[in-house]
């Protein structure tokens, strides 16, 4: 990779990995306190530490015009469970602050900072930031060059953190365990879709998805083409998958990974239905490659999911939970600004997978 997953992660809606509340991994004890003791605008506390509105501002308008520039600002207003899809990305920005804040004291206990070029970059990276906002941009986020160099130093020093923690975790992948192969598919569903609702098939309509998969197994039998068959009654979206192991429901996977290129299972259930399973090849070399790469990330991520479990587990934070739901972002006000997200990677530029 070449850019930043943290700063990619905030264009990606609806995952909430870090909320201000209960406990774990991807929660964090709170109490929400309806007081005083908070400063102006501080959104919440964890340890200590403020997080100011200003700080949320930043990422949740340079994250919205980025997908506003896409899908339309009306893209806001789209339902998402009680609320809409800004309610819910709402939410997840500031998820993604608090992770980014408590990486920052899980630093402290790893002596983990940054050299003076490290800080040269943020101080850089802060001044073409603040120097691309329009005045009127300035003052609705009401930042200046050093808070926007403060968010800038977190975002690398959460960066550096995740390196340091896993930087030897470098196992060595076999082929037979990360094997790749290219199966082609025929489904035929045993569930509709209702409203969005999925609603299971009958005995009687789950019978006679059967005899339909497997009639067209017989007619492969007797000599017809896959491919064309495919192409007539398949009812999944794709006919042609590329997977390593522990990708696709256990049912299909065994089936699968037991073919021989050429070969064709017998009828196959899963969650989804009914399948008929033609291996292409029993090992694609450049998908083999790349998934090592997804397993070695995927190692070194549950490595650090261990430490930043333990960690979480021994923090606590208040939530000014008024000024919360009174934080909104006005797509009309005059602010465009997206780069925020850009420069950092511009100057920081990120090769191996960080959390999220």
């Amino acid at each position: 990779m070449t850019s930043s997953k943290f700063s990619r992660f905030l264009l990606i809606p609806f995952i909430a990995l870090f909320v201000l509340c209960g406990c774990g991994r991807d929660k964090l004890p709170t109490e929400v306190v309806l007081t005083s003791d908070f400063l102006p605008d501080e959104v919440f506390r964890l340890e200590g530490r403020p997080c100011m509105k200003n700080e949320i501002m930043v990422y949740l308008a340079n994250s919205e015009n980025q997908y506003s520039e896409v899908f339309g600002d009306d893209i806001w207003s789209v339902p998402v469970g009680s609320g809409t899809l800004e309610d819910s990305y709402k939410d997840n920005i500031l998820a993604r602050i608090a992770q980014i804040k408590t990486m920052n004291l899980l630093a402290a206990e790893y002596d983990v900072t940054l050299d003076e070029e490290e800080e040269a970059k943020t101080k850089a990276a802060a001044r073409e930031y603040f120097d691309s906002l329009t005045d009127t941009e300035k003052q609705y986020l009401d930042v200046d060059a050093d808070t926007i160099a403060n968010l800038y130093r977190e975002f690398a020093v959460a960066n550096k953190l995740y390196e340091t923690i896993t930087a030897d975790i470098n196992p060595e992948i076999s082929d037979d365990e990360a094997r790749t192969i290219t199966v082609r598919t025929i489904l035929i569903k045993t569930y509709r879709m209702d409203n969005g609702r999925r609603v299971e098939y009958t005995p009687e309509e789950k019978k006679s998805a059967l005899a339909r998969i497997a009639e067209i197994k017989q007619r492969i039998d007797d000599g017809e083409a896959f491919e064309v068959l495919a192409a007539d009654y398949n009812e999944d979206t794709k006919t042609e998958y590329s997977f390593g192991r522990g990708i696709m429901p256990a049912e299909f996977e065994e089936a699968a990974f037991n073919l021989g290129a050429g070969e064709i299972s017998d009828i196959v259930e899963t969650e989804y239905g009914y399948h008929l399973i033609y291996c292409v090849t029993t090992f694609n070399p450049e998908e083999t490659d790349a998934n090592k790469l997804k397993i070695v990330d995927r190692r070194k991520q549950e490595a650090f999911d261990e430490v930043y479990n333990n960690f979480v587990a021994t923090l606590t934070s208040n939530l000014n939970k008024p000024l919360w739901d009174s934080i909104s972002y006005d797509h009309g006000g005059g602010v465009v600004t997206t780069s925020f997200f850009d420069i950092y990677d511009k100057y920081f530029t990120v090769v191996s997978t960080q959390p999220g």
